[in-house]
C-alpha cells in the first residue's frame, strides 16, 4: 500500500488500471511511483509476462481528486512509456458469503480446449471463479509441450464438497492429466485434500 492518507472506505474511490506494453527495466517502479505520487494506494496488483509484452494490473483507492488525478495524468505517462492504458472507476469488493473455497492445479499434455474443459466444470456447479493462471511448458526433446493450470473458485454454502472433487477427478482422469484439489470450508474450518 502508498500514499500518506488512510481514509475510511465510505470516503475511498477505487479505479482500476491495465497497463500493457513491450517490457524493460524500470518500467513497473515508473508506474508505481507514478501511482504513489498523486496520492493513491494499490489495494492489489498482478504483473504477467505475455510474449514480449507485460500486463500490470492494479486497482488504486484513493480520495475522489487522487483518483481524478491518476486518470487524468496516467495516460500522458503511459503515452511516454509506449504503454497501452485502460482504467475504469469502480467499487470495494463487498465479501460475499463464500465459506468454500477451492483451489485447484492441474499438469495435462497441452491440447485445445483444455482450460475450457475445467472452468465449464466450475460453471456446472455453480461455482465463482476468483483467479485462473496457466502456463504452456515448451516440447522438451520427445516429449510433447504441458499445460500448468491454477484455479480459485468459491461456492456457496450448502454446497457438495464430495461432488464437485468426484467430477474434477474424472475430468483429469479422462484428460490423463495429474490433478490436486484442495477445499476449505470456512465455517468449520475443515480442509480435504486430494491428489490423484
Amino acid at each position: 500500500m502508498t500514499g500518506s492518507t488512510i481514509l475510511p472506505q465510505s470516503q475511498q474511490h477505487y479505479l482500476v488500471i491495465t497497463a500493457l506494453g513491450t517490457d524493460r527495466p524500470g518500467i513497473v517502479n515508473t508506474i508505481t511511483r507514478h501511482v504513489s505520487s498523486c496520492g493513491c494506494n494499490i489495494e492489489d496488483s498482478r504483473l504477467a509476462m505475455l510474449g514480449e509484452e507485460f500486463t500490470l494490473i492494479m486497482l488504486l483507492s484513493g480520495s475522489w481528486n487522487a483518483i481524478t488525478l491518476i486518470e487524468s495524468t496516467l495516460p500522458l505517462k503511459g503515452a511516454e512509456l509506449d504503454l497501452l492504458i485502460v482504467m475504469k472507476r469502480t467499487n470495494a469488493n463487498e465479501q460475499q458469503a463464500t465459506p468454500n473455497t477451492l483451489w485447484v492445479k492441474v499438469d495435462v499434455q497441452d491440447s485445445p480446449h483444455l482450460i475450457e474443459r475445467f472452468t465449464d466444470l466450475f460453471d456446472s456447479q455453480e461455482m465463482n471463479i476468483a483467479e485462473l493462471a496457466s502456463k504452456t511448458q515448451p516440447a522438451l526433446g520427445d516429449n510433447p509441450p504441458r499445460l500448468n493450470i491454477q484455479i480459485t473458485a468459491h461456492g456457496p454454502a450448502g454446497w457438495p464438497v464430495e461432488q464437485i472433487e468426484d467430477t474434477f477427478h474424472q475430468l483429469c482422469t479422462e484428460l490423463k492429466a495429474q490433478g490436486s484439489i484442495s477445499i476449505v470450508n470456512h465455517p468449520q474450518n475443515q480442509e480435504k485434500d486430494g491428489v490423484i
